[in-house]
């Protein structure tokens, strides 16, 4: 399953997923953008969110962008 997901970094309201209505998450982490510890967040927030393990889920578009696609394997 792939996913398009927009990051807000460093946002107070983290961790927290949201649905917006095209069927894409907004995610809200506490950690920057710096040294690659956002992306880091995402896959942990995301391991969380939809109950898998976090190898099972990876980035495969949009590493160093704020819009990015995850793929979420079975």
């Amino acid at each position: 399953m792939k996913i398009q997901i927009l990051i807000k970094p460093g946002s107070k309201r983290g961790p927290l997923v949201e649905t917006c209505n095209d069927g894409s998450l907004l995610v809200f982490v506490r950690e920057t953008a710096i040294e690659n510890k956002a992306n880091q967040a995402l896959i942990e927030v995301l391991s969380k969110h939809f109950n898998k393990a976090k190898t099972k889920i990876s980035i495969t578009k949009g590493q160093k962008s704020r819009i990015k696609t995850v793929e979420i394997k079975d």
